[in-house]
């Protein structure tokens, strides 16, 4: 592995951490509780709990159209961007447009979620969700994350230059 900068490094942590995430957390807003191990499902309760994220527990419509949106399609550009990344960033100009399409992508649906979890009412959820400010930023510490590093991405592969391929000559 050869990183051209600390933040191909964090880049490739982000995707990595991510798949699990995806698989065990994100995705129980879209499936039935009972295909996942006890543990997870107590996990995410307590997460649900601590953290007054109602939308994991009684999720919207358009929240879960992005779970099924990050299953479908991010999910496994995940799996692509951990091999580019791992390979050299540098070595796989291919990833550049795929990447600018997911970061944008994601960053996007984030910001709906941050607006929704500074300006929605929670007080009429059937579950408890975040009141005070101080609730607020402690789930949008949660969700940041997924946000920030888009936006990273987004700005550093739409200005990242590619070493030239060097054509072969006969």
């Amino acid at each position: 592995m050869k990183f051209t900068s600390i933040l191909d490094f964090i880049f490739l942590v982000y995707f990595v951490v991510h798949i699990p995430v995806a698989i065990f957390f994100d995705s129980q807003a879209i499936f039935p509780k009972r295909i996942y191990p006890g543990v997870v499902v107590d996990l995410m309760g307590w997460y649900c709990r601590e953290f007054k994220d109602p939308m994991m527990v009684e999720s919207p419509a358009w929240f879960k159209s992005f779970i099924c949106c990050e299953i479908l399609f991010q999910l496994p550009f995940f799996f692509v961007a951990v091999y580019a990344f791992s390979k050299g960033i540098n070595r796989c100009p291919w990833i550049q447009r795929p990447m600018l399409i997911y970061a944008a992508h994601t960053a996007t649906t984030t910001i709906c979620i941050t607006f929704h979890l500074f300006l929605h009412d929670f007080s009429t959820s059937k579950y408890p969700g975040p009141t005070s400010i101080d609730d607020r930023l402690k789930l949008f510490a949660i969700y940041s994350p997924f946000l920030l590093i888009p936006l990273v991405l987004l700005v550093n592969f739409a200005f990242r230059k590619f070493p030239k391929e060097k054509v072969k000559q006969r």
